[in-house]
């Protein structure tokens, strides 16, 4: 197992790159709408909130979702592509369970946020079988 990091080739001229910024940058977009606007987070994940008691949960999502997106960025800035393959793949599981939640509270009659939250999972299944995959130059 190697235990440094090796400058690659990967960055920015790589569409997994810019694939994994894209999630990235969105994330954290999501997380300030959830801390600046709670009620408008709760409605665009799928959830509205019953009343403004609900705000602090929004709050916690909102920076949690900040999280998610910068623990990306140093990993994308120093090029460690298979650190950024690890964590990327392992946080499908946030959409995806999204999308569980979604379906259990609302049916299978909320098609928009279904597809939202189904297709951002997909998008990054997709974008993680890139990063991982070793392009021989």
């Amino acid at each position: 197992m190697k235990t440094i990091n090796e400058i690659t080739p990967w960055g920015t001229r790589s569409a997994s790159y810019w694939m994994t910024l894209l999630i990235a940058a969105g994330i954290i977009f999501v997380g300030l709408r959830f801390i600046i606007n709670p009620a408008a987070g709760a409605d665009g994940y799928g959830i509205p909130f019953a009343n403004a008691k609900d705000f602090p949960f929004g709050r916690i999502k909102g920076i949690r979702d900040i999280f998610s997106g910068l623990v990306l960025l140093p990993f994308l800035l120093m090029r460690m592509r298979f650190a950024t393959a690890c964590v990327f793949t392992a946080a499908i599981i946030i959409p995806a369970t999204d999308c569980a939640i979604v379906l259990a509270t609302n049916g299978a009659g909320d098609i928009q946020h279904l597809l939202i939250h189904g297709l951002t999972a997909l998008y990054m299944a997709i974008t993680s079988f890139l990063l991982f995959r070793n392009k021989q130059a």
